[in-house]
C-alpha cells in the first residue's frame, strides 16, 4: 500500500519524553487529525526540534522567524501561542493572529483548539479590521457602517462608461487590480500617475485614464454609501490615528501579535499593525523573502529584510529542515534559487530535507498542448492505480486560463478534479444537507430507525449519509455527480478518524465537532485531483505535482520584463516545486496547438536544472535524471501548421475555437438536428454509465462532430475530444447517427 510517510521506529517501552529525534516528531505540515490536548506546558514542546523550540521560547520582544517552504512555520507558530498560554504568559484574549485568507486563519483556529488555545483570535487582517469597524463605527463616525461592496468590478465598469473609456473583460479586470494596489500602498487617485512611474509598474492603460477611472469609482461608492475591503483597512487606520481612546481600548485588549507570511504585507496593513501595536514591541513576524509572489497586489518583502533594523534587539530564528519534501525536491528547489538575483536572492534559505530519497524529478518535453495534458493525465491515472489518493496529486498552472484543456483530459481519463478556489467545503449544499441529517439523528437517539444496525459510529455516519447520496463505492466518472459524492465520503473519513481518536464518541459529540470546524474553516481532505495557479497553490502541498506550461512566455509571463518582475516569476516556480513531498514532474510543450510550428522554449529558469541543459546539478543527490519525451495517444494527428478557422482563416488559439475548427464568432453550419439526437444520444449513454453527461463528450466536441458531420473513423478521430478511447467506445454509434441511422444500444463493456 501507497505511504507517503516514513515507517514509524519503534516505540520504546516506557514514555520518555519526547524529543525532535523521535518519530514523536511529525513532519512540518502534517499532524495528527485528532490529538489528545496537552495536559502540561511541558507537553506543549514535545516534538518540536531544536529551532521550532526556540521559536516557541520565545515569548517576549519582537521575534522574527525566517521559515522555508515545508519547515513547519505554522507548527512553531500555534505551539509557541499554546506554550504561552499554557504557562501562565499569554491570556488567550489578548493575543491577535493575522494571516492572509480564511483558509490559513482556520487552520491556524484549529490547531490552537487541539493545543488547549481556542481563546486565541486568529484572523485575516481584514476579518480582524472589519470586527473593529464594525464595533468602533458608531462611537467614532455615527450611525451604521456602509454597505460592504464584495465586487467592485461592477461600480468600475459603470466608471468606464460614465468616462466614456471602452473596456474589455479583462482590461476591465486589470483596471480593478490596479486600483487596488494604490489603495493598499496608500496612493490617492491624483497621485497614481507618478506612484506607477516610480514603481516602475506596466500600468494596463494610460496611467492618466486609470487615475481618473479610479476617481469616479470612489465618487461612485460614496454616493452609494458603500466600502470596499481596501476601505475597511483605511478606515480602521484613519479611526485609530483620529481617536487615540479607541486605538487605546484595542491595544488595551490586544497585548500580543503573531504575524504569518510577513513577506506579504502591504504598506496599509504594515500601518495598521503599527497602530495597533502603538509603543510595544511583543510581536512575532514568520516569513520567507523566496515565497513572496505578491508584489502586484503591493505586497513586499521589505518590513520582513528590514525587521531587525526596525527591532535591532529581536530574537531571530532560522527554520531550514524541511519535513515536506524528499531530497530529490528539495535539491531542485535550492537549484532554483540558487540563480536567483535581487535582495530577497541575498536572504534565501538553503533547506535541508529530512525524508528518505524519492524518485527524481520528471522533466517532460510534448508536441502540442492537448498532447501536454493528455500525457499528465495519463500519468495521474498511473499514479492513482499505484496507490497515491487523488486529493494528494495537483496539476498547477500559471494562469486559470490553462486549466480547460486538463478539465477535459482528466475527464477524458476518467480521473475526478476539483478546482482550487471553487465555493468552501461547509458551505456546499450537500455538505449542509448532510449536517442538518446528522443533527437530525443525534437529536433522535436511538429512536432513529436508520440506526439500529450501526454498531459504532462511523457506521452511523454511514447510515445517516446514505439517505443523502453517499454510498460504499464511488459513481463512475466526474463532474458534480462526483464531488457530491466526493464531499459525503469526506465526512465519513473525518467521522472515522474522530471515532479512532476519541473511542466512545457520540453522534453528538461528532456534531459538535463538525460545527467547531465549520467556524474554524478547518475542512476535512475531498478526494480529487486539485487544477490550480501557482499562485492560488501557495500554503498548500500534495504527494505528486504536476507542474505544467512552463516555456518562455509563461514562465516568465510575457509580461514580465523587469528583472525584479522576472525574479518573482522565479520565486513562483519555486513555490510550486515546493508543494510537492514526493513525486515532482515539470513539462512544457514545443507548440500551443496539433501541428503547430514547434517554436517554443523551455522555461529559462530550468537551464542547468533540468538534464542536458547545463551544469548546476541537473540530477539530483545520488541519481540520474532525463528530459522525456512525451508522445500522443495511438490516434496520431496529422495536421501541419498552425489551425486555422475553416470560416475566415484566422489562426486558432482558443481551446474551444480549435475544438470547432472556427472562430467563436464565426458563422456556425452546425446542423442542429444531427446536434438534437446526439445530445438525446450522450444523456442515455451517461445514464447507463451513471456519469455526468460530459464525460461522454463535451457540449463543444457534439458541436463540432454536427458542424463536421464525420463519415470514418480518421475524421472523427480529427475532432479534438474523440481520443483512441472513446472512438473505440462510442465511434460506430456517433458514425451511424450522423449518417441518419438510429444509435447504438448503448455503451459497451469495454
Amino acid at each position: 500500500m501507497y505511504d507517503r510517510r516514513h515507517p514509524p521506529v519503534d516505540k520504546p517501552r516506557r514514555r520518555a519524553r519526547p524529543t525532535w529525534q523521535h518519530w514523536g516528531v511529525t513532519a512540518a505540515t502534517h499532524s495528527t487529525l485528532f490529538p489528545q490536548v496537552p495536559e502540561t506546558a511541558d507537553a506543549v514542546l514535545d516534538g518540536l526540534d531544536p529551532e521550532q523550540r526556540e521559536v516557541a521560547l520565545a515569548l517576549s520582544g519582537p521575534v522574527c522567524v525566517l521559515a522555508g517552504a515545508g519547515t513547519g512555520k505554522t507548527r512553531a507558530l500555534t505551539h509557541r501561542i499554546a506554550y504561552g498560554v499554557w504557562a501562565g504568559v499569554l491570556q488567550p484574549s489578548s493575543v491577535l493572529a493575522v494571516t492572509f485568507t480564511n483558509r490559513a486563519a482556520g487552520e491556524m483556529r484549529g490547531r490552537l483548539r487541539q493545543l488547549g488555545a481556542g481563546g486565541v483570535q486568529a484572523r485575516t487582517f481584514h476579518s480582524a479590521a472589519l470586527r473593529q469597524l464594525q464595533f468602533f463605527w458608531p462611537k467614532a463616525v455615527g450611525g451604521e457602517l456602509p454597505r460592504l461592496l464584495e465586487r467592485k468590478i461592477q461600480l468600475v465598469s459603470e466608471a468606464a462608461a460614465r468616462c466614456r473609456i471602452r473596456l474589455d473583460r479583462n482590461e476591465l479586470r486589470d483596471v480593478t487590480s490596479e486600483i487596488e494596489w494604490a489603495k493598499v500602498t496608500q496612493t490617492v487617485p491624483a497621485d497614481y500617475p507618478a506612484a506607477v512611474a516610480k514603481s516602475v509598474r506596466d500600468a494596463p492603460r494610460d496611467p492618466a485614464e486609470i487615475s481618473q477611472l479610479y476617481a469616479l469609482y470612489e465618487q461612485l461608492k460614496r454616493d452609494r454609501s458603500v466600502i470596499d475591503f481596501e476601505d475597511v483597512l483605511l478606515l480602521t487606520v484613519g479611526i485609530l490615528q483620529d481617536r487615540h481612546d479607541i486605538a487605546d481600548q484595542i491595544r488595551r485588549q490586544y497585548q500580543h501579535f503573531v504575524v504569518d507570511e510577513y513577506q506579504d504585507v502591504s504598506p496599509l496593513q504594515q500601518r495598521l499593525l503599527d497602530l495597533w501595536l502603538g509603543d510595544r514591541d511583543n510581536l512575532c513576524v514568520v516569513g520567507d523573502a523566496s515565497q513572496t509572489i505578491y508584489s502586484f497586489t503591493g505586497a513586499t518583502p521589505d518590513h520582513l529584510l528590514n525587521f531587525r533594523t526596525r527591532h535591532p534587539g529581536a530574537t531571530v530564528v532560522k527554520l531550514v529542515r524541511d519535513y515536506r519534501s524528499t531530497p530529490q525536491v528539495v535539491h531542485l528547489a535550492n537549484g532554483l534559487l540558487s540563480q536567483a538575483r535581487g535582495r530577497a536572492a541575498e536572504h534565501r534559505l538553503e533547506l535541508i530535507s529530512q525524508r528518505d530519497p524519492g524518485p527524481e524529478p520528471v522533466y517532460t518535453e510534448y508536441t502540442d498542448e492537448p498532447t501536454e495534458a493528455e500525457g499528465t493525465a495519463r500519468r495521474v491515472r498511473d499514479l492513482i492505480a499505484a496507490g497515491v489518493p487523488a486529493g494528494e496529486i495537483a496539476v498547477l498552472y500559471r494562469i486559470n486560463a490553462q486549466s480547460e484543456v486538463y478539465e477535459q483530459a482528466l475527464a477524458d481519463a476518467g480521473v475526478p478534479y476539483q478546482l482550487r478556489g471553487a465555493e468552501r467545503f461547509f458551505e456546499r449544499e450537500e455538505v449542509r444537507k448532510a449536517g442538518i441529517a446528522l443533527r437530525g439523528a443525534a437529536r433522535a437517539g436511538g429512536n432513529d430507525s436508520l440506526l439500529d444496525d450501526a454498531e459504532d459510529l462511523p457506521a452511523q455516519v454511514r447510515a445517516v449519509l446514505s439517505t443523502n447520496g453517499w454510498t460504499p463505492r464511488p459513481p463512475a466518472g466526474s463532474g458534480s455527480v462526483r464531488d457530491r459524492w466526493e464531499s459525503l465520503a469526506a465526512l465519513v473519513r473525518l467521522a472515522e478518524d474522530f471515532a479512532r481518536a476519541k473511542p466512545g464518541a457520540t453522534l453528538s459529540d461528532l456534531v459538535a465537532e463538525l460545527d467547531e470546524r465549520a467556524a474554524a474553516q478547518h475542512a476535512p481532505t475531498v478526494q480529487g485531483v486539485t487544477l490550480a495557479s501557482l499562485h492560488a497553490a501557495k500554503g498548500l502541498e500534495w504527494d505528486a505535482v504536476f507542474l505544467v506550461g512552463l516555456t518562455e512566455g509563461m514562465m516568465p509571463i510575457t509580461y514580465a520584463k523587469t528583472d525584479e518582475q522576472v525574479e518573482e516569476e522565479r520565486r513562483l516556480l519555486y513555490v510550486g516545486v515546493t508543494r510537492a513531498r514526493v513525486h515532482l514532474t515539470l513539462s512544457w510543450a514545443l507548440s500551443r496547438s496539433p501541428g503547430g510550428r514547434p517554436g517554443r522554449r523551455p522555461s529559462r529558469f530550468l537551464k542547468g536544472l533540468r538534464p542536458g541543459s547545463g551544469s548546476l546539478g541537473a540530477v539530483g543527490p545520488g541519481g540520474t535524471g532525463s528530459v522525456e519525451r512525451g508522445g500522443g495517444g495511438p490516434v496520431r494527428r496529422t495536421a501541419r501548421g498552425p489551425v486555422r478557422c475553416r470560416v475566415c482563416g484566422a489562426t486558432l488559439t482558443e481551446a474551444g475555437a480549435m475544438k470547432l475548427m472556427r472562430c467563436e464568432d464565426c458563422p456556425s453550419d452546425m446542423d442542429e438536428a444531427l446536434y438534437e439526437r446526439l445530445r438525446d444520444w450522450r444523456s442515455e449513454q451517461a445514464r447507463e454509465l451513471g456519469q455526468p453527461a460530459y464525460c461522454v463528450f463535451t457540449d463543444k466536441t457534439l458541436m463540432a462532430i454536427a458542424e463536421r458531420v464525420p463519415a470514418t473513423d480518421g475524421e472523427l478521430a480529427s475532432i479534438s475530444g474523440v481520443g483512441a478511447r472513446k472512438l473505440g467506445r462510442f465511434g460506430a454509434e456517433v458514425l451511424a447517427i450522423c449518417a441518419g441511422e438510429e444509435g447504438g444500444t448503448g455503451a459497451d463493456e469495454g
